[in-house]
């Protein structure tokens, strides 16, 4: 049976079938390279957004990825799990050693590696917040974080963002806000899952010039919508939108009110942004509100291992009677290690704080192009986590996202990776690794492709 075709999603990642994709593979189409696409193409199931794929990597190390070509990239995007680089020596020592002390826990039974992370996580999260359960992907942990919530709550409904994204399993797509994940062949979706517009000052859903004027609309909205249904289980957010977009002052605060007043829980999707990443260990910290539930991530295996984890306050430990997670890997030793080695790397050596004094230098930097650039409609972000907003008319906010994905490939064309976000976003995550130089190198060649454009 045919499958009709999809619009294309302005939500997440450049377009795997544009004119733009096509021009730059056939600029690199050597043998090696192009043999290893088809194979995959041949045999993984086509989807968007990474299938068919656009190159072949043959190593990862530090800040660098490399192709089967020989040719190098920074990488700004690495799906948010490169916080401490590719292939750290301390990570990898860590997880030989673990491998050969004991590689695996079945059910029913626990070991040192996954009781130390679950302290060690439960001693960094805010509050309370001392309750938790690991998971082989942020999607089940989100789903975790769910029926947790309505276990506690005797509730069912969420609330959450249009434009978000918290995973790809049908519970993490329903509270998702995504076209990609949401549309077609998703439904039916769960049950209750409503959805408000997002804060996103630069596009303001409701047509506001600003939070200095609009006093909080999009905040007061979703408390209009927690007392209009009266029975939600959970508010599911991201702290800071990794698209980016970063609250307004106040926006958390009166959140977190709302919530407290109708009996909802608060639920911060720290995947993409926790661990560091925005200059702060979670980026809920910037804004002063503790949820009730944190989901983390991606990240949180150091780019080598999958594991993410739910932390929830204690006071949450109520669905004893039930399964809320049970998966194969709950508590492997070796994703575990992974986990409790990546933390110590992003703690000993300064990452936190380095993230935010490199963000602050970028985000000044990207500023000053904003000024040299009429195609530069807005600069925002929180640390190593920013995005340049790419206009076609600065007057309009007409979206560039022709011109965006131009200077994506003029960049990966001069050796830096990012991704694009909302169709026009560049959106730039670098390691917290990097070196000023390397940072600035990578900003040097943003600039050129945009100036370019």
């Amino acid at each position: 049976m045919a499958v009709p075709s999809a619009p294309r999603a302005h939500t997440e990642g450049e377009s795997n079938t544009s004119e733009a994709r096509a021009a730059w593979r056939a600029r690199h189409d050597d043998a090696p390279t192009r043999a290893l696409i088809e194979r995959d193409a041949d045999v993984f199931l086509h989807q968007s957004l990474s299938s068919p794929v656009l190159s072949a990597i043959a190593k990862a190390e530090g800040i660098w990825i490399e192709d089967v070509a020989g040719r190098r990239y920074m990488d700004f995007h690495g799906n948010s799990v490169h916080h401490i680089g590719y292939g750290h020596p301390r990570l990898k020592a860590a997880i030989k050693a673990q491998l050969d002390e004991l590689s695996f826990a079945p059910r029913r039974f626990t070991c040192e590696p996954a009781v130390e992370l679950a302290e060690k996580l439960a001693a960094l999260a805010p509050g309370d917040l001392g309750k938790v359960l690991f998971t082989t992907g942020g999607s089940d942990a989100v789903e975790v974080a769910l029926k947790l919530a309505r276990a506690a709550t005797g509730r069912f409904k969420t609330l959450s963002f249009w434009d978000a994204f918290h995973g790809a399993g049908f519970g993490a797509a329903s509270v998702g806000g995504e076209h990609t994940f949401r549309s077609h062949i998703a439904g039916p979706l769960l049950p209750g899952a409503e959805h408000v517009a997002p804060f996103a000052c630069y596009r303001c859903p409701y047509g506001h010039a600003g939070p200095e004027v609009c006093g909080l609309a999009c905040a007061e909205m979703l408390a209009y919508v927690l007392d209009r249904e009266g029975d939600v289980a959970a508010v599911i957010a991201e702290p800071m939108r990794a698209v980016p977009y970063v609250p307004p002052p106040g926006y958390w605060a009166r959140v977190r009110a709302a919530c407290d007043a109708h009996g909802t829980l608060l639920i911060f999707d720290e995947i993409p942004t926790g661990l560091g990443k925005t200059g702060k260990f979670f980026a809920s910290d910037h804004d002063g509100v503790i949820p009730d539930i944190i989901v983390l991530g991606k990240s949180l295996g150091g780019g080598i291992l999958p594991i993410a984890a739910a932390i929830a306050r204690r006071d949450l430990d109520v669905a004893g009677d039930f399964a809320l997670g049970h998966y194969t890997h709950e508590k492997n030793p070796v994703t575990a290690r992974a986990a409790l080695t990546t933390i110590a790397i992003i703690e000993e050596e300064g990452l936190v704080e380095r993230a935010a004094e490199l963000g602050e230098h970028a985000m000044g930097r990207m500023r000053d192009l904003m000024e040299r650039s009429a195609l530069v409609g807005d600069v925002r972000g929180r640390g190593l986590l920013f995005g340049v907003e790419i206009v076609a008319d600065g007057e309009t906010k007409a979206p560039g996202d022709e011109i965006a994905e131009k200077i994506y490939y003029r960049c990966l064309d001069a050796g830096l990776s990012f991704k694009i976000s909302q169709g026009c976003v560049l959106t730039l995550s670098p390691p917290l690794v990097i070196s000023r130089a390397d940072l600035d190198r990578a900003l040097d060649i943003v600039e050129a492709a945009v100036l370019a454009a």
